[in-house]
């Protein structure tokens, strides 16, 4: 079960959190549909490297990632995209594509974006295509240290 390692990480931090089991989806629209989960409050993850090394920039299903602002926001020289073959290693435990937030569980720095800080609840993605995490913002900051920027914009599509 992919989730495994972040609901131990969880309850070993005495963290409450509700799993949320959906039928697969492939994007955040999909799956914050299939989970009845309002788009601002589902969280996408989207690998980069930033001035070399790999990072996670978390977001808002609703918005999308400008690599040029989040270069300014962090002080880097460059963010580019990570392809999938350059991160799936990284996540041995995960379906390619699907992995949680929790970058600290895998020595990879987080940057959040502040529109994420804007409500109680976050949901993700737990390391399947098939199931979410969702749980306090406040928990979700106090365990993986995020740095919080501002580096995403609203997308065109509709959730």
């Amino acid at each position: 079960m992919p989730a495994k390692k972040l609901k131990r990480f969880l309850d070993e931090n005495h963290v409450r959190y509700v799993s949320i089991r959906h039928s697969p989806a492939y994007t955040a629209q999909e799956t914050a549909a299939s989970a009845h989960i309002p788009g601002r409050e589902l969280a996408k993850t989207v690998m980069l490297f930033v001035d070399g090394e790999m990072a996670m920039a978390v977001l808002p299903s609703t918005r999308m990632l400008d690599l040029e602002l989040l270069r300014h926001q962090v002080d880097a020289e460059s963010v580019t995209l990570a392809t999938e073959n350059q991160f799936k290693d990284r996540f041995p435990d995960c379906e390619a594509g699907a992995m949680p937030p929790f970058g600290n569980l895998y020595q990879i720095p987080v940057y959040v974006d502040r529109s994420l800080t804007l409500d109680d609840q976050i949901a993700f993605n737990a390391g399947s295509h098939a199931e979410l995490i969702q749980m306090a913002f406040e928990d979700f900051e106090n365990l993986v240290h995020p740095i919080v920027a501002e580096f995403a914009y609203m997308s065109r599509a509709r959730v």
